[in-house]
C-alpha cells in the first residue's frame, strides 16, 4: 500500500472518528492526530488537558516543553497564557503578570475570553499586565 494510499486512509477514519467521543474513540483519534502533529503542538495540547486537570506541576512543564519546541506565534500566547493561569492560582502575582506581558508582547490585542476575564484571580492580573504596557 502506497504512503498516499495510508494517507487517505487516515484521513477518512479520523474524519468519521471526529463526532466520535467515547474514551477509547478519542485515545485512538489522539494517537493518530498525535503522529501528525509536531512536538511542540502536542506538548501545549498536553499542557492545556494537565492544567484543566489541576495538574499543575505537569502542565507547567509540558507548557514550558511547548515553548521550547518551538510553536506558532498563536500557541506561544495561549501557552503563555496558561503559565500565567498556572501561577495565578499558585500565588505567584509577579510571575503570573510575567506571563501575561510575555502573551501581550506576541499579540498586543490579546484578550482573555468573557469567562477567563470574569475570573477572580487572573482578571484582575491580566488587566494590569495590559494596563502596564
Amino acid at each position: 500500500m502506497s504512503a498516499a494510499t495510508r494517507l487517505l486512509i487516515t484521513a477518512t477514519a479520523l474524519l468519521l472518528l471526529a463526532a466520535c467521543s467515547s474514551e477509547p474513540v478519542r485515545a485512538v483519534k489522539d494517537a493518530v492526530q498525535g503522529a501528525f502533529q509536531p512536538r511542540g503542538d502536542k506538548l501545549l495540547a498536553d499542557g492545556i488537558r494537565q492544567f484543566e486537570d489541576a495538574s499543575y506541576p505537569a502542565a507547567s512543564k509540558s507548557l514550558q516543553g511547548a515553548l521550547a519546541e518551538g510553536l506558532s506565534t498563536a500557541n506561544q500566547v495561549k501557552a503563555h497564557k496558561y503559565l500565567a493561569f498556572i501561577h495565578c492560582v499558585s500565588e505567584r502575582r509577579q510571575q503570573c503578570q510575567d506571563e501575561f506581558r510575555k502573551a501581550l508582547e506576541l499579540d498586543p490585542g490579546m484578550e482573555l475570553s468573557p469567562a477567563e476575564a470574569g475570573h477572580p484571580i487572573w482578571g484582575p492580573a491580566f488587566r494590569s499586565a495590559k494596563a502596564r504596557r
